[in-house]
């Protein structure tokens, strides 16, 4: 018995001692291995708790690291995935084309903040609220252009819009919304799914484990973090980019909102310009030659460069009713061989051509404000959507009609929209004066949005003009260039050929009718070098037409048309068109008058002769 009990007490120290390892331990005599039982018993109750074994801190690491991967790995990817979709549907609703992709890039550094791991809670919390708010700007952004869009065919940064905006007070504001709150209900309801189903999303970024060790990460797929990598590179260089960055909706909001206040800051003081030139005109007081009804359309188009003309002798048949409509009128109708802008865009060569080539001089007549207070009334219809225009030129006509609502080279409103407005204003029998002003968008870049889809005749053959740029050595992109620059004056020869059609036919026979056309300035499309776009430093960037008819009187013989005409002289010849005399008549500046004598201007490009 003595044996018996000191076995049990060697197994009771060897049990205390091992600490854990005694349920490993077996007996052959019961009596000793109920004293082991009750040991182990006793001892998990009493005894201190002890390191775990090797085997189960690798189980429970193991376990612990799939869960990391598990919660830090898809999810997030599904969270970046999805906010990135919803933030790329909400940006498509009021762009288009490349402006998508451009807006896309710019949101994408904060949609892919969501796949990086953060520990602490309120880091996540003050996460999620960043990226929801940075969703939701680009959400009210771009429901406010769609609706727009929708309702008006305008962007918000048109001359419409700005100065809708600009003339309202907060009255008229919820005057609008009562009347429209049909439409704001659903553009709303938008804005708060879309605010609803990014909220779902953005909680559900990358969690970084408590109980990970710091040098566990998530483990990317290469080609995935090459991707992120890549988007992130994108981002920092449109956020470079002064055009890229001035898309993002923070930048272009409140650069909206500074030029809706210095519009009303503005306005007062240009319509206290146009008064005081009107009060100049009537004190000029010009006086018409003769009595009767007269009809006057000066058709003004945008970077046409006569050498891309048939009509002045281009290899592509770009002007075929053009040259119809010479051969038809004969001596009424002159094309002025060497026509030249004194500038190459379009604001300073308008203030010029308006200015009678003295917008410099102190209180400058307006030639619009001439014709006014000579008894003319006057239309102003544009296809371009320009706030400086409009306030400088347009406020002067009796009648404004603003086709085209979508400012800058993105607009894709064809000059063929306006036709229908003019034959109304040669229709109007309010007046037996009347002058018409139209404005063109003509080859403005872009040339592919100035002619109907699939209307290009010369992208298919390779043709004697072709054969010649590739001759000077004019890239692939620069031939690309011409032949939708050509397509864009093929489709133009149609709308000025009919504004001149609705001109020679409108009226009785015996009523005096003349029209005058030119372009504000050239443009460069592998002329003299190899580019494509407005050229202040070449020649093509001042190369114009100017063509006029009239229906009594024949206008100047052969010899007279190939002397050089400026286009900042061009209301000397309108007033004589017009039939008007004024106590600052200078016949030398009228390309119609014997008296006229050509002084070159002065342009920052070497021209060799002007007579070209």
């Amino acid at each position: 018995m003595s044996g018996d009990a000191g076995r049990a007490r060697l197994g009771l120290r060897g049990a205390i001692s091992s600490a854990g390892d005694i349920p490993q331990c077996r007996a052959k005599d019961p009596e000793t291995a109920r004293t082991l039982a009750l040991t182990a018993q006793v001892a998990g109750q009493n005894a201190p708790a002890l390191p775990t074994s090797r085997f189960a801190r690798l189980t429970t690491l193991h376990s612990e690291a799939s869960a990391v991967r598990n919660a830090s790995h898809p999810r997030p990817l599904l969270a970046c995935g999805a906010a990135g979709a919803t933030l790329l549907a909400l940006i498509a609703l009021g762009h288009d084309g490349r402006r998508i992709a451009q807006l896309a890039v710019l949101a994408a550094p904060m949609v892919l903040w969501l796949a990086w791991p953060l520990r602490s809670a309120r880091l996540r919390r003050v996460r999620a609220g960043c990226v929801w708010l940075w969703v939701m700007g680009f959400a009210l952004d771009g429901v406010m252009r769609a609706y727009l869009l929708d309702t008006y065919q305008a962007a918000p940064d048109g001359a419409m819009v700005l100065g809708a905006v600009a003339n309202t007070n907060a009255r008229e504001g919820t005057e609008y919304l009562r009347m429209h709150w049909r439409s704001a209900v659903v553009w709303s309801m938008a804005v708060l799914a879309a605010g609803m189903l990014a909220a779902v999303f953005v909680r559900r970024g990358a969690v970084a484990s408590v109980s990970a060790p710091p040098g566990l990460r998530m483990h990317l797929p290469f080609w995935l973090k090459s991707l992120v990598f890549a988007v992130l590179l994108l981002a920092c260089l449109a956020y470079a980019s002064k055009p890229w960055r001035r898309l993002h909706p923070a930048v272009f909001w409140t650069q909206w909102s500074h030029s809706v206040h210095t519009l009303r800051a503005a306005w007062a003081d240009q319509q206290q310009v146009r008064d005081r030139m009107m009060v100049h005109a009537k004190a000029i007081a010009p006086v018409p030659l003769e009595v009767g009804s007269s009809t006057v359309v000066l058709v003004i188009t945008d970077s046409i460069n006569r050498d891309n003309m048939a009509l002045y002798g281009y290899g592509r048949p770009t002007t075929p009713r053009l040259l119809a409509h010479k051969a038809q009128a004969g001596s009424q109708m002159a094309v002025l061989r060497h026509a030249w802008s004194a500038d190459a865009s379009t604001l300073p060569a308008l203030r010029n051509m308006f200015h009678f080539g003295l917008p410099e001089s102190e209180n400058p007549p307006h030639l619009l404000a001439l014709a006014r207070a000579a008894g003319y009334k006057v239309w102003w219809i544009s296809n371009h959507d320009d706030l400086a225009i409009e306030q400088q030129h347009a406020r002067f006509a009796d009648v404004v009609d603003m086709v085209n609502r979508t400012p800058g080279r993105a607009s894709a409103s064809l000059d063929g929209e306006i036709l229908d407005c003019v034959q109304e204003a040669l229709q109007d029998a309010g007046t037996d004066r009347k002058l018409i002003v139209v404005h063109l968008m003509g080859a403005h870049p872009h040339y592919s949005l100035r002619f109907p889809e699939n209307a290009n005749p010369f992208d298919d053959d390779v043709d004697a003009v072709e054969t010649g740029l590739v001759k000077n050595g004019r890239s692939a992109w620069v031939r690309r260039f011409r032949q939708e620059y050509d397509a864009a004056l093929l489709y133009h020869d149609f709308v000025v050929s009919e504004l001149l059609q609705q001109t020679r036919s409108t009226g009785q026979p015996n009523d005096y009718r003349a029209w005058m056309y030119l372009s504000d300035h050239g443009q460069e499309v592998g002329h003299g070098s190899d580019r494509a776009g407005h050229s202040p430093s070449t020649a093509s960037g001042y190369r114009i037409p100017a063509v006029i008819w009239r229906n009594r009187q024949a206008l100047p013989d052969g010899t007279a048309q190939q002397q050089p005409f400026r286009a900042d002289w061009t209301a000397w010849t309108l007033m004589d068109l017009l039939k008007l005399r004024w106590s600052g008549q200078m016949p030398e500046r009228n390309v119609l008058d014997a008296a006229y004598r050509w002084q070159p201007p002065k342009i920052p490009v070497a021209v060799e002769s002007f007579s070209r």
